[in-house]
């Protein structure tokens, strides 16, 4: 496979922004996030300050001085060396093949609500094992179509998104607010439970993916020009969209009455339903979403498939990893994670009990994985940075986007993102009142050790391959 196929420049300025909203703005976990009540307002807002934004210079600042194929593996191989980022590019990969069975599930949740209300847990399985094949089909296809898929799926999601502002801010002059948005209720506080970290993983969850475009950084026209612009806008229409869309269904819905997996349903057909003509409407946007979510998964998938292919290729992953098209797409990474994800959603759909608890097993399973290679991450990127401080104590001003703020400031916010991303994964496994999660544990457990044999296995054949070679060379 030649670098020129591999590495056609594909993605500009708009299709960075799009794949960034497609990966990180979720229609999934607004019910979750609506369950929170309206402390959920408060916890965006200082998070985004504490943590959104440092990461997301964070992030810029690799991509766009380091845009190098398999983004989080790259940086991480820079900093750490092949072992660590081996390890990285399973962790991003594993995530990856435990989460699409969630959104799957929400998938046909939704698809029943909407279409057959009777559809059983176990057909709601057989349709989420299609889907996360139709994901390893898309995965094949060169970027410059692929990409179509989770730009449509962010201009559907912004439609929705805008759709559900309205239509709160539309349903609450008419017919009141259904939570009280006041300032003792939206501020945390020992009487509302705001104070509770069990708040923390869902907000931070829906943080996370503005680095996946950089999985492609090869693949970009300009990503020293673009990314910055790119990533920042994307940031703040997510914030914006995430605290104002949320708040729609909480002016329409009592906190405690939203459902996780219906919740966002039963939100559009209150603002919009009632008639004939707005039932349709509200069939129209359940299908809009049920396309954002399929989106979601292929924009995620493409990036955690790239990133392990880029591992596979350096002999730290297993071989079959490193398959390609002729377009160099991973068919390898694609087809092993539709095989692992269709494993996982039907073992942990024989013991669920509905699809709520199905979804939420494998999302805070997924969660654990999800956030490991974001700490190392951030700590890699100290540890880049200081190699680049000279004898002034300052990096180089090169023309490309630096974190902004003196070393000492960068290291603080870098290693507060680290510190954040580590109190999540302790709070998806332990929830304060209701104790330890097992099946999360083990299953995360699982993933680490098998990563361990796997990564483990790839460097005994690279030496072995290597010593080979040696030994193949010709005395003189």
């Amino acid at each position: 496979m030649s670098d020129v196929k591999k590495n056609i420049k594909t993605l500009g300025r708009r299709d960075i922004f799009l794949f960034c909203i497609s990966a990180v703005l979720l229609l999934d976990t607004l019910a979750a996030g609506a369950v929170m009540g309206p402390t959920i307002i408060f916890w965006w807002v200082i998070l985004t300050v504490l943590f959104l934004i440092p990461f997301g210079a964070i992030s810029i600042e690799l991509g766009s001085v380091y845009p190098e194929q398999g983004g989080i593996y790259a940086w991480v191989k820079r900093a750490y060396g092949q072992k660590m980022a081996s390890r990285i590019s399973w962790y991003y990969w594993a995530n990856v093949a435990v989460w699409v069975p969630a959104i799957f599930i929400l998938f046909s949740g939704v698809f029943s609500q909407i279409f057959f209300p009777e559809m059983s847990l176990s057909a709601q399985i057989v349709l989420g094992v299609v889907l996360i094949w139709v994901i390893v089909l898309v995965n094949t296809l060169a970027l410059n179509v692929g990409k179509w898929i989770p730009n449509v799926g962010a201009a559907i999601k912004l439609v929705i998104f805008a759709l559900l502002i309205f239509g709160g801010l539309s349903y609450g002059l008419e017919n009141g607010i259904a939570n009280e948005f006041t300032l003792a209720t939206m501020i945390p506080s020992t009487e509302n439970g705001g104070w509770s970290l069990q708040y923390l993983p869902a907000v931070v969850y829906g943080m996370l993916g503005f680095e996946l475009a950089s999985a492609s950084s090869a693949e970009m026209k300009n990503p020293k020009r673009d990314l910055p612009k790119a990533v920042f806008s994307s940031i703040a229409v997510v914030v914006g969209a995430y605290i104002l869309a949320t708040t729609a269904i909480l002016v329409a819905q009592p906190a405690g009455d939203v459902d996780v997996v219906d919740g966002l349903m039963d939100t559009l057909g209150k603002f919009f339903g009632g008639s004939a003509m707005g039932d349709a409407f509200v069939v129209v946007l359940g299908v809009g979403a049920l396309y954002t979510f399929f989106s979601n998964g292929a924009t995620w998938a493409m990036g955690a498939n790239r990133a392990a292919a880029e591992a596979a290729i350096d002999k730290e992953l297993p071989a079959l990893f490193a398959l390609e098209t002729k377009h160099g797409t991973p068919v390898g990474a694609a087809i092993l994670l539709g095989i692992a994800a269709s494993v996982l959603l039907i073992m942990y759909g024989v013991m669920a009990g509905n699809n709520e608890d199905l979804f939420w097993s494998l999302f805070a399973f997924s969660g654990v994985i999800f956030m490991l290679p974001y700490v190392a991450m951030c700590t890699a990127f100290i540890k880049i940075r200081e190699s680049h401080i000279g004898s002034t104590g300052q990096i180089a001003d090169d023309g490309h986007f630096r974190f902004p703020g003196s070393p000492k400031v960068v290291k603080f916010f870098a290693y507060l993102c680290a510190t954040i991303l580590t109190l999540t994964i302790i709070l998806f496994i332990y929830t304060p009142g209701e104790g330890i999660a097992w099946e999360v544990l083990w299953g995360a457990l699982t993933v680490i050790v098998m990563g361990e044999v796997i990564t483990n296995s790839g460097r005994k054949q690279a030496q072995k391959t290597a010593t080979e070679e040696v030994n193949s060379i010709p005395l003189n």
